[in-house]
């Protein structure tokens, strides 16, 4: 049977990314022979009765026995999972975390099989938890809630609200929170959604206490999102709306949210480091080249004024963006004119007037006095005379 995300999304009418598949009736060792026909087999999720399969230069399967899960301590990572292939499948949908999500469909047949009422809620756009008794054995969920919210445009059910309120947040790793709110940034076209149901339930507060929450943020997200690029590279597109959101915070609360996410680098793209120079300097508005050089050498500029548009308006920031662009400073600063060599060949040694000549000439190069080597070497000359 075809499982979970795969089957909710093929439902709304979303071409599926990945493939979940549970096979019933077969032992894991059978389960395991069966699927070695078929192509390479990782077994890395064994413990879990998880099956990665596909053949080269194609998207892996996970394939899985039906399992049950149990709780065996006060801790979420204290659930232990037992595959069994002789679950129905009313059964086997119980350990999911909501009814959407517990939907199965034969591949060959097209039957759908619905024990939790999944097909009824989404069409009424509803988020409603498969079993409340069970839900909360995994606190994560409530994050799942927050971003499904934001990327499905469901309501949560009242009673499952309520479930999110009495979410033990405390012991989450910082990679697991991260995966949702990643997911409600980069993945939703409306965040406003979901952040208004961690708010409602109190997840904002509990995992975010140093960020200064602002409802009017929502907003510029919702706009930010409905306006980048899908070719923007996700890191900068990551940085952008992080920025927006954490624009009233002050650095020491930029870096606790940074830290609560476990964010230092997305897809090769230095996020932390880009977040905590952009929040200082969102309300910047340079008016001219000048000004756009000497802004590149504090922070990356696109990231700066994109999010600064968003939440401050956009006061000349969409021409600023434009232009930096044609001085080359929308991501590096400047390369310097003049380097340490240079001074040498003149008969500078190495030394604190050295740095200082430098700094002076970099300075002359920012505001637009000195715009090519040879002026650069001149300015240089003119500060030995000096």
């Amino acid at each position: 049977m075809l499982v979970g995300g795969c089957v909710r999304d093929h439902l709304l009418g979303v071409t599926p990314k990945d493939f979940d598949v549970e096979v019933f009736g077969l032992e894991e060792e059978a389960l395991v022979r069966a699927l070695r026909t078929t192509g390479r087999v990782n077994l890395v999720g064994r413990a879990f009765g998880v099956f990665k399969v596909g053949r080269r230069g194609t998207d892996e399967v996970d394939v899985s026995l039906p399992r049950r899960d149990s709780q065996s301590g006060t801790k979420h990572t204290d659930i232990v999972a037992v595959g069994d292939p002789s679950l129905s499948f009313a059964e086997a949908a119980r350990r999911r975390d909501l009814t959407i999500n517990a939907i199965s469909i034969d591949p060959l047949t097209g039957e759908q099989i619905d024990p939790a009422g999944g097909l009824r809620d989404i069409a009424a756009r509803r988020l409603h938890a498969v079993d409340a008794t069970t839900f909360l054995e995994d606190p994560l969920r409530a994050l799942r809630v927050v971003q499904f919210t934001a990327r499905l445009a469901f309501r949560p059910s009242d009673a499952l609200l309520d479930l999110c309120r009495q979410a033990d947040l405390s012991e989450l790793p910082a990679e697991r929170v991260q995966t949702e709110w990643l997911k409600l940034l980069l993945k939703a076209q409306r965040p406003s959604l979901g952040l208004s149901v961690a708010r409602e339930t109190q997840q904002l507060s509990r995992l975010f206490p140093e960020r200064v929450d602002d409802p009017d943020l929502d907003a510029s997200l919702d706009t930010l999102c409905a306006a980048l690029p899908s070719s923007r590279l996700p890191g900068r597109q990551l940085s952008i709306l992080l920025s927006a959101w954490l624009a009233h915070t002050d650095p020491a609360g930029v870096t606790a949210t940074l830290d609560r996410l476990g964010l230092h680098s997305f897809d090769g793209f230095k996020v932390r480091r880009v977040v905590e120079l952009a929040t200082g300097h969102l309300q910047a508005t340079p008016q001219s080249d000048a000004d756009l050089r000497h802004l590149s050498v504090l922070t990356e500029l696109e990231t700066t004024l994109t999010a600064g548009a968003a939440v401050f308006g956009d006061q000349g920031r969409a021409r600023a963006l434009n232009r930096a662009a044609e001085l080359g400073v929308l991501h590096h600063k400047p390369e310097p004119l003049l380097l340490g060599r240079d001074l040498i060949a003149l008969g500078v040694p190495a030394g604190r007037r050295m740095g200082e000549m430098l700094q002076q000439v970099y300075t002359a190069q920012l505001d637009g006095t000195v715009a090519s080597a040879e002026q650069a070497l001149a300015e240089a000359k003119r500060l030995i005379l000096s």
